[in-house]
């Protein structure tokens, strides 16, 4: 059972790879030209363009975008991808320990999820179009992962959250000079990437009854189609925002841009679900480690009233108790990874969805306590921005509601508990 848990030598052996490669190109950007400010005290107002309304700032997403490069070339950013697309074939357990080892680095160029960037990407669309995509949409995955083709994502609804089957976004069969497509009529809410995407994923329904998952397409929108407009972008407790509403007047999408099957075009939406959590939960475990290592350095540095801040109890339990839900989170994290990655999607939606669903939620939860926490323990200056906590914060509240809110994770693991979702 114990060998069960042991991460692979060849997986740890990437991590240093990977740190040699970060102190070789990634550091020395990161310092250069004074672009730490985007990291130090100064990062929330660096990164934002609050002349075009709180969007990024331009300096802020090529620097992005030329850590990325460098990654790419390193022949790092496409980790997960099969190997006919430039990747590793990286799997579940490798991508949860990069995330996590990543993220317990602390704030840096290497990887900063508010933008959900990373030297290592999680390229989820380019696997959807792998999967979902006709032979000719499969030419789309080398762009993607250039930065030269974009896609947003439009789920969501503003009457409609976190049940999409009752979307009121409608398509219907057209044909325009001579091409058979769809118009789209509509509205989107949280489609983030907006104002730099080429392309919008639309969900519409184009038959069946509201409440029903059969009937809805995912349709690749043109950003420059006409009738398409962005509406506003909705600021955030974590500033720049790039996360717009959209809506859809009469715009044309050909048959050759539906992507996957027309009547179950959610499986596109439901395709990276269970990766995508548990690399969350990868995530936000290694921001909480860093947030209790801080912690735990700052108190052993420290020493009012004459004794060292760390002998009091007061400072000691509570991050006992976070190190020791870290410890357990680390393995139910580690197991439910290797466990996946012996299972197709269809498995994995069957037999681990409960499972995913108890490490995105606790650890969401755990890092936004452990956050809080350095913030108490390092007083006043843990208050201030010239600590990284309250960015830690803010970042990773909003995974407690973002890609399924830690309620509906609770509900899978109930529905399984109880027995309307059988495991097995």
């Amino acid at each position: 059972m114990q060998e069960l848990f042991q991460i692979p030598s060849k997986i740890e052996d990437y991590l240093g790879e990977l740190d040699v490669f970060i102190d070789a190109e990634i550091r020395p950007l990161e310092q250069q030209d004074d672009n730490i400010r985007f990291f130090d005290h100064r990062r929330e107002n660096a990164r934002t363009d609050w002349e075009k309304g709180g969007l990024p700032a331009h300096d802020w997403e090529m620097l992005l975008a030329e850590a990325r490069k460098r990654a790419d070339a390193a022949g790092h950013f496409r980790f997960q991808l099969p190997e006919e697309f430039g990747g590793k074939n990286g799997g579940n357990l490798a991508m949860a320990r990069i995330r996590e080892h990543f993220a317990a680095k602390g704030l840096g160029l290497h990887n900063d999820l508010q933008n959900e960037h990373s030297i290592v990407g999680n390229l989820v669309q380019p696997l959807m179009v792998r999967d979902f995509g006709t032979k000719a949409q499969k030419q789309f995955i080398e762009p993607m992962c250039r930065g030269e083709m974009i896609w947003s994502f439009g789920l969501t609804e503003a009457e409609h959250g976190s049940d999409a089957t009752w979307m009121e976004t409608r398509a219907v069969p057209t044909t325009r000079n001579g091409i058979d497509g769809w118009l789209i009529n509509g509205s989107k809410m949280w489609t983030t990437g907006l104002h730099v995407a080429t392309h919008v994923m639309c969900f519409a329904r184009h038959s069946g009854a509201d409440g029903d998952a059969k009937g809805i397409g995912c349709f690749v929108v043109d950003t420059q189609a006409d009738g398409f407009e962005i509406g506003e972008y909705l600021w955030t407790f974590n500033m720049p925002t790039d996360h717009p509403t959209c809506t859809f007047q009469d715009v044309f999408v050909p048959n050759d841009m539906v992507l996957g099957d027309l009547d179950y075009g959610l499986a596109c939406a439901q395709h990276f679900v269970h990766e995508n959590r548990i690399r969350q939960a990868a995530s936000s475990l290694g921001a909480a480690q860093f947030c209790i290592n801080e912690s735990v350095k700052y108190a052993k540095s420290r020493a009012p009233f004459g004794k060292p801040l760390w002998l009091n109890q007061a400072i000691q339990f509570p991050l006992v108790e976070l190190q020791t839900e870290a410890d357990m989170l680390r393995l139910l994290i580690y197991k439910t990874a290797h466990d996946m990655d012996g299972m197709n999607k269809v498995e994995v939606a069957k037999r681990l969805t409960d499972r995913v669903s108890m490490c995105n939620y606790r650890a969401n939860r755990l890092v936004c306590d452990a956050a809080d926490r350095a913030m108490q323990v390092h007083g006043g200056l843990g208050y201030s921005r010239h600590t990284p906590f309250e960015h830690i914060y803010r970042h990773h509240r909003r995974y407690r509601i973002t890609e399924g809110s830690e309620e509906i994770q609770m509900r899978k693991v109930a529905a399984v508990m109880f027995g309307k979702i059988r495991t097995g």
